[in-house]
Formats: C-alpha cells, structure tokens, sequence
C-alpha cells in the first residue's frame, strides 16, 4: 500500500512540475518577437487565435480553432526538424517539452470542448502559446544563421 502512495505522489509532483516548467517557459519573454514574420511569411493562424478563444466560444468554434492549430503546429515542427543544419541535435529539450505540452492540452480539449467551454478555451490559448514559442525559436534559429 505503501508502495503504491509513492508512485501517486510521485507522479503527481512529476506532472505538478512538468505543468509548471512549461507555464514557466511559455511567460518568458524573448528580446525579439520572430513569431509574427514566421507567421505571416508561412500563413499561421495561431497568432489571432487569442480573441477567437477566449469568451463564449462554441463547441464547434473550438473544434476549428483546434484544427488550425494543429495544421499550424504540423508545419512548426516540420520546419524546426528540417532545419537540423541550422540547429545541432534536431530539437531541444524545451521545445520538446512543449510539443508534449501542446499535445496534453489537445487532449483537455478534446474532453472538456463540448462541457467546458471555458477551460477549453484557455487550453486552445496554451495551444497557441507554445505555438508561438516555438515559432519564435523557429526565427531565432533563422536569424542566428543569416547572422553566421
């Protein structure tokens, strides 16, 4: 029985700490903001899906905005892994926290969409966050190469 309050607790503070290092992540602010002209220069909808989100969005609204960024995170990671050459070693750790993180909050979202409209809503935004995160090193990685 023992045993077995270790491994809950346990993982628990794994997940309490995977949560929180992610959260942590997405609020810290980069210098430069390369997400928009990746965006705009690739067609990603993930930067105005913040208004879209959040108040009384439907089920349905969700389940689009749900698509499009995943459309959206399909290409990220497209570009992130095909451009090794400008990056050593593929993906980061941090980015690959927070493709775990994006897939987690997919999964919220697809259980509380139809419920939950709200938390829902707030985890299309983190959807959309770790997509601009990444888009942003996706730019630095970019900028970094035109620089050498």
């Amino acid at each position: 029985m023992a045993s077995i309050l270790i491994i809950v607790v346990s993982a628990a503070l794994m997940f309490y700490w995977f949560r929180y290092t992610c959260l942590l992540m997405l609020h810290t602010r980069t210098g430069n903001d390369y997400a928009s002209g990746l965006a705009a220069a690739n067609d990603l909808k993930f930067k105005g899906i913040g208004e879209q989100a959040v108040g009384n969005a439907s089920a349905r609204k969700l389940a689009e905005l749900e698509r499009s960024l995943d459309r959206d995170y399909h290409l990220l990671t497209y570009l992130l892994a095909h451009t090794a050459g400008l990056h050593v070693g593929g993906f980061t750790l941090e980015q690959r926290m927070l493709m775990l993180d994006f897939r987690l909050m997919q999964g919220f979202c697809w259980l509380t969409r139809r419920l939950a409209t709200r938390q829902a809503g707030s985890a299309v935004l983190e959807m959309a966050e770790v997509l601009t995160r990444l888009a942003n090193d996706m730019g630095e990685r970019i900028h970094a190469s035109s620089r050498a």
